[in-house]
């Protein structure tokens, strides 16, 4: 499910694609803000169903090599450990996986050597090795040998990245929260019967999280003048023209969400934009964005422009 964290960051690479244009067709802005913000459910479909396709593999294997002119005791006699892995079977038959993959046109139809060379990468890692030799068999065993493969090899497999990266251009900043969102999945299956496990939701309170990302984009646009006003007020030792652009944008986003939502602590405003710039602007960034923005907050305060409402709030 997505944080306010990860909706901060999709408004500010909105907000940057929008002003990299020309600024005008706030519509097509904000359109492209909650484009980017589904695409991510898209990678996460496109994660699950991977584990059906590297199942289908396997199974595809056994059954080829048992075809061998001379077909060694091994192949006749297939360790099924890996196929009937209770969790790579259920996201194979998993309902609400399946029509969600179907009604979004999500599959990979055409990438199988992908999905072999994935394959062949899992198969010689030590985990399998461990997991297929091991007399123990349950479903916890299971489940942990999912998840440490998945966050081992899976997650790192450097060609599905290449695949993300030429699929969509809003996946390169998705994909660790994306896993996360994997585990998170995997973590919730209990019952090797289960087919009808659900799959996470993109949003914890869907309508919630849509009106905050919808309202800091256009707030921010709306307020774009008064907050740089603000940003060269206490940047008074600095041309505004030779501050980075994203250090700008983010303390106009800042500066709109400390002003706009009244329940949000200008603590945690302030720190996860801080954080944020560490990703996304210059090594410096932060200690220059902590620097202004504190003093912004504080002149705002004293003129009432930032009220804040609730417990330890007021």
């Amino acid at each position: 499910m997505l944080n306010r964290r990860h909706l901060r960051i999709k408004v500010l690479q909105a907000l940057y694609a929008y002003y990299r244009s020309d600024g005008k067709d706030f519509s097509a802005g904000e359109t492209e803000l909650f484009f980017g913000i589904n695409k991510i459910y898209e990678l996460y479909v496109f994660y699950l169903l991977l584990f059906g396709e590297v199942r289908s593999f396997a199974q595809y294997r056994i059954e080829e090599n048992k075809k061998k002119k001379l077909p060694s005791k091994q192949d006749l006699e297939p360790n099924l450990k890996f196929v009937n892995n209770f969790v790579f079977s259920l996201f194979s038959d998993n309902k609400q996986l399946k029509k969600v993959a179907n009604n979004q046109k999500i599959n990979w139809i055409g990438e199988q050597d992908l999905v072999k060379k994935l394959y062949y990468q899992i198969i010689e890692d030590d985990l399998y090795a461990e997991y297929m030799a091991s007399e123990s068999s349950s479903q916890e065993d299971d489940k942990a040998f999912a998840l440490r493969i998945f966050k081992k090899v899976i997650a790192n497999f450097e060609l599905i990245h290449n695949f993300f990266e030429e699929k969509s251009i809003y996946w390169n900043d998705d994909i660790d929260f994306t896993c996360s969102m994997v585990l998170k999945t995997i973590k919730t299956f209990h019952s090797e019967s289960d087919a009808a496990s659900p799959i996470l939701s993109l949003y914890k309170d869907e309508s919630d999280e849509k009106e905050f990302a919808r309202v800091l984009f256009r707030k921010s646009v709306m307020n774009d003048k008064s907050n740089l006003d603000i940003i060269q007020k206490f940047s008074q030792n600095w041309e505004i023209e030779r501050i980075a652009l994203m250090d700008i944008l983010l303390m106009k986003i800042a500066l709109t969400e400390a002003q706009e939502f009244e329940t949000i602590p200008l603590k945690v405003t302030l720190n996860e934009y801080i954080d944020i710039s560490k990703f996304y602007s210059t090594p410096k960034s932060n200690g220059f964005i902590n620097g202004i923005l504190d003093k912004a907050f504080q002149d705002l305060k004293n003129s009432g422009a930032i009220k804040k409402v609730g417990r330890g709030l007021i």
